[in-house]
């Protein structure tokens, strides 16, 4: 995306594949990924074209910041014109085998049907085709390089595309926060005149049964007092709300730092749950927990 644009969220989860030819082989390749703390780089290519793991590791971290991303190669020669070789190793240590085996049966009386030449070719390793017959994979290498930068832009597109409709649900769950903490805020006020009222009243009852200091009450009203407001709370969550919308609005991975932020959200809203003393109150702390867990499932899942 274009710098400047709001949108910049990149998601974790991607993927893409693709397919090719060129000098007698043809390939398919398989790209992926999802979550994860850091880059965790996964490959299953072939080994005998020399330098294609290294150079496919030096280009994924271009396209990828953080997730578990996991390639694949699939590369096969053209029948027309693929060449065979015998393995002789293979070959005797079958034959011996089946010296062996034919031994025994008839050790035991039994009577096996005759091998053939085209059983024996048919097994495995015995007749290989020779993929690497050429050791010159320089022309190979630069070819598959070439093909997967295009597959590489496929998945980054993809990964974009996935994070812009991440970008809309944090938004949606960001606002929803907000309009919690402004509810919270019109609750306390209107909790304040209650709790006054109440505080009166226990005074009041107190003062009538027994002699008591009046400084002593007006220092245990303060700490009341002070124990009751979320004052402090709620402008944490305000200014976490802010700090995550500025967080979406930046280029480059932001995933670990909201994950961060999440933690401060779910501790605001704990203490505000604990102090709030109102069943309205309780009501919009339980309700910010849930939206929080919920975005902080969401932000998992981000670069």
């Amino acid at each position: 995306m274009m710098k400047g644009d709001v949108r910049v969220t990149t998601s974790m989860t991607g993927f893409a594949s693709g397919t090719g030819a060129a000098l007698g082989y043809r390939w398919a390749w398989d790209l992926r990924s999802v979550n994860a703390r850091g880059l965790d780089l996964r490959l299953r290519v072939p080994d005998w074209v020399s330098g294609l793991e290294q150079g496919l590791r030096a280009r994924l971290p271009k396209a990828a910041n953080r997730g578990a991303i996991n390639l694949s190669l699939r590369l096969t020669r053209e029948e027309s014109g693929s060449a065979v070789a015998l393995d002789s190793a293979a070959l005797d240590a079958v034959l011996d085998a089946l010296t062996e085996v034919e031994t025994r049966a008839m050790d035991r009386g039994l009577t096996l049907a005759p091998s053939s030449a085209q059983g024996l070719l048919a097994l495995r390793g015995v007749l290989e085709a020779s993929a690497s017959d050429d050791p010159e994979t320089a022309p190979l290498l630069a070819a598959l390089l070439d093909d997967f930068e295009g597959v590489v832009t496929a998945f980054v597109e993809m990964r974009k595309a996935e994070g812009a409709a991440l970008h809309g649900v944090l938004a949606e769950a960001l606002t929803r926060i907000a309009e919690l903490a402004a509810d919270a805020r019109r609750i306390a006020a209107e909790r304040r005149g209650d709790m006054d009222d109440a505080f009166r009243a226990s005074l009041a009852r107190v003062t009538d049964a027994v002699d008591v200091d009046p400084d002593r009450i007006a220092q245990e009203l303060a700490v009341l007092a002070v124990k009751s407001d979320i004052t402090e709370e709620l402008d944490r969550l305000d200014a976490h709300v802010v700090a995550a919308r500025e967080l979406l609005a930046q280029e480059g991975p932001v995933g670990r730092k909201l994950d961060f932020l999440m933690q401060e959200f779910n501790r605001e809203a704990n203490t505000l749950c604990s102090k709030s003393q109102h069943s309205g109150l309780t009501s919009v702390g339980l309700e910010l927990k849930v939206v929080i867990d919920q975005l902080r499932e969401q932000v998992q899942n981000v670069e």
